[in-house]
Parts: C-alpha cells; sequence; structure tokens
C-alpha cells in the first residue's frame, strides 16, 4: 500500500459521497473513477456498483 493511493482512494470516496448528497451524478462518478484508481494501486478490486447504489454497472455492448 502506497500513501498516494491511499490518499486517492480517501479523496475519492469522499468526492464520490459529496457528489451523492449533492445529488450531482457526474461528481459522484468522478468520485468513483479516483477512489478506484487508488484501490487499484493498492491492489485492491475496484468498485463496480453505481454510485449511491449497490447495484452493479451494465456496459453497453458488453
Amino acid at each position: 500500500m502506497t500513501v498516494k493511493a491511499s490518499i486517492k482512494e480517501t479523496a475519492g470516496a469522499t468526492e464520490e459521497e459529496l457528489g451523492e448528497a449533492l445529488h450531482d451524478a457526474r461528481m459522484a462518478d468522478k468520485g468513483r473513477q479516483l477512489r478506484n484508481e487508488g484501490r487499484i494501486e493498492n491492489g485492491k478490486m475496484p468498485k463496480t456498483t453505481v454510485p449511491g447504489t449497490q447495484k452493479e454497472k451494465h456496459h453497453m455492448g458488453s
């Protein structure tokens, strides 16, 4: 685990939660992306649910 990756994960989670609270899907998604960057750098699996839900993301064309 690196400090930089842990900071990315924490900052991303905070931005994701704030976006959800403000009903700003773009902010929540941006936070999720940053959070996942940090998770991947720390060897963790990325979060795959849609921010604010427990539902898996479904990619079109997959």
